[in-house]
């Protein structure tokens, strides 16, 4: 994919680019530092380290990534580059988990090495779907791979009892161009019917607050493996094509699960 993005204003009634949809408003062409600053200065960005938040160009600072943001408040970004500008964007939308990713990874940070612990916080980052759920039923069969019975069977239950909301940067630029088989790596939170039938900058607001509480504790996503799969393209409304109980029957892009897949016996349920 090409690293600009024409026009991104003209994604934010697309399937899935709900949460960052008031942020995209905001831009005919992708933006420079200085308006990507002037957001987060309204916005009051700060870094896992308490610092205030400032998108600069790439440069030999010396730190790695994630301690120069922790310790600085910098946010190495490429002008013109549409992965780092949904990156700013997800800052907008998600200010505390984003500060609470930065400072989970700053607590693990040894260099030349990473280990479970950020390799599952790069995953959720980079590739992160929340799913709130007021039926657990529900979530459960996504979990077992039981693709056909959550996104078919019961689609009414899914498309009246969850909310997918995509945190990861990496996956709002792979949306920009959908392709078959493309794949989150998810967390479920349960919550309540009212939450799911709120506008979503509540839904947001939320996610982003108990996300950031699990992100500070250490057994939440301790490992890649406490990540569930989930093909966004099955998810109802993303793609015409899935308006036909035969598109869920495609084994390469639903696959089932692997008998050993989360044999941690560790639960999703943080809400």
């Amino acid at each position: 994919m090409a690293a600009g993005l024409a026009r991104p204003r003209q994604f934010s009634g697309r399937p899935l680019f709900g949460p960052i949809a008031r942020w995209l408003e905001h831009f005919e062409s992708l933006p420079d530092h200085a308006a990507l600053n002037r957001l987060a200065h309204a916005a009051g960005l700060v870094s896992g380290g308490g610092m205030p938040i400032r998108f600069v160009p790439h440069s030999e600072a010396g730190l790695m990534y994630e301690q120069q943001i922790f310790e600085r408040g910098e946010i190495p970004t490429r002008a013109g580059n549409a992965h780092d500008f949904f990156n700013a964007l997800c800052w907008l939308t998600f200010p505390r988990a984003k500060a609470a990713m930065n400072a989970r990874h700053r607590a693990h940070l040894t260099p030349g090495t990473r280990g479970a612990v950020r390799d599952a916080a790069t995953q959720l980052d980079e590739c992160g779907v929340v799913v709130l759920t007021a039926n657990r039923k529900l979530a459960e069969q996504l979990i077992g791979h039981e693709w056909h019975a959550a996104f078919w069977r019961v689609r009414d239950a899914l498309q009246s009892q969850m909310r997918f909301l995509v945190f990861g940067h990496a996956l709002y630029e792979r949306l920009h161009a959908p392709y078959r088989g493309l794949c989150g790596k998810s967390v479920f939170l349960e919550v309540d019917q009212a939450l799911i039938d709120a506008p979503i900058e509540s839904q947001c607001a939320w996610a982003d607050a108990r996300l950031a509480e699990c992100l500070a504790q250490s057994d939440f996503c301790a490992s890649p493996r406490m990540l569930h799969p989930l093909p966004l393209m099955g998810i109802p409304g993303v793609t015409p094509d899935n308006e036909c109980e035969a598109y869920y029957l495609d084994t390469s892009q639903f696959r089932p699960r692997r008998p050993n897949h989360g044999a941690d016996g560790r639960t999703p349920w943080f809400g």
